[in-house]
């Protein structure tokens, strides 16, 4: 009881992961008694698109509802090394421009501008759209990333690299070794279980041992795996990451960081706070045992 009460302490969800308007998410969150939010998108534009002034109101409806802002889930780093190579792409989440390397550096000094707004250290980043052989890159990889976290270095900030499928980093042991090449104080890595298990790979114990020393920061989501079709997102306790031992051991291990929800998951005729709802109902059971 005691460990399940200190995670729910620290659980929060992506406001659009809820609905793309910040109002209708937040009432939703503070209902749901969760304690922190990350911004990614709001009305289907990045979180970066906005003003200053844009920024600073939605952190005060944040902060009128007694919850705060654990990270800004910025796109950084969602562009490709070169454009002469062709890569896959994934999701920018509302970004309106396409950049470059360069652009997505000038973008980062925007991320660390909005986080201070927003009264955050933690800025989410990725590491890179997919080449066909991620690893023949991963010293120049590691040197973008080394380069970047000295400019968050020098703001106090802390960058969150996460294992996502569409880039380099795809898997734990992916991020995990760009991590280690890197070797910044200020860049840490966003582990997330179920985009491990998206790649059919084991996100418990294999992946969380290959993040194991870097992890600052948690999402959580749920997914299954056929051969046939690739990955699918379904709600928390319906796929195969073994939450009950991932969490566990987190906790064991001392992880003193914070949670999000980020379920990818809309049933079919629901929305996405349906999505979220059976989430946290899965997550909240799970914790009960």
């Amino acid at each position: 009881m005691q460990t399940k009460q200190k995670l729910l302490d620290r659980l929060g969800i992506l406001t659009d992961e809820v609905s793309p308007y910040l109002i209708e998410a937040l009432d939703w969150i503070a209902a749901n008694e969760l304690r922190h939010v990350e911004l990614r998108s709001v009305q289907g534009m990045n979180i970066l698109n906005f003003s200053s002034a844009e920024i600073a109101d939605m952190l005060k409806e944040i902060e009128s509802r007694g919850l705060f802002v654990s990270a800004l889930a910025s796109p950084v780093f969602k562009c490709p090394l070169s454009p002469d190579r062709t890569t896959i792409q994934g999701d920018q989440f509302g970004q309106l421009e396409h950049h470059d390397v360069a652009g997505h550096f000038r973008l980062l000094h925007r991320a660390l501008d909005a986080a201070d707004i927003l009264r955050t250290r933690y800025i989410r980043i990725f590491s890179f759209w997919r080449e066909d052989d991620p690893e023949s890159y991963a010293e120049e990889i590691a040197g973008r990333l080394y380069a970047a976290a000295e400019i968050a270095y020098s703001r106090g900030a802390i960058l969150l690299l996460e294992n996502e499928p569409s880039c380099n980093g795809g898997s734990a042991e992916e991020i995990g070794r760009l991590a280690a090449l890197a070797d910044h104080p200020a860049l840490k890595l966003l582990w997330d279980p179920g985009n491990e298990a998206f790649l059919g790979r084991p996100a418990y114990p294999d992946g969380y041992n290959s993040v194991k020393p870097y992890i600052a920061h948690v999402h959580l989501k749920d997914a299954i795996y056929h051969p046939d079709s690739g990955g699918q997102c379904v709600p928390i306790g319906r796929g195969s990451v073994d939450y009950a031992q991932q969490l566990a051991a987190l906790m064991k291990d001392g992880y003193t960081g914070l949670f999000t929800i980020e379920t990818h998951y809309r049933p079919l005729n629901g929305s996405t706070a349906d999505g979220s709802a059976m989430s946290l109902n899965g997550l909240r059971q799970l914790l009960q045992h």
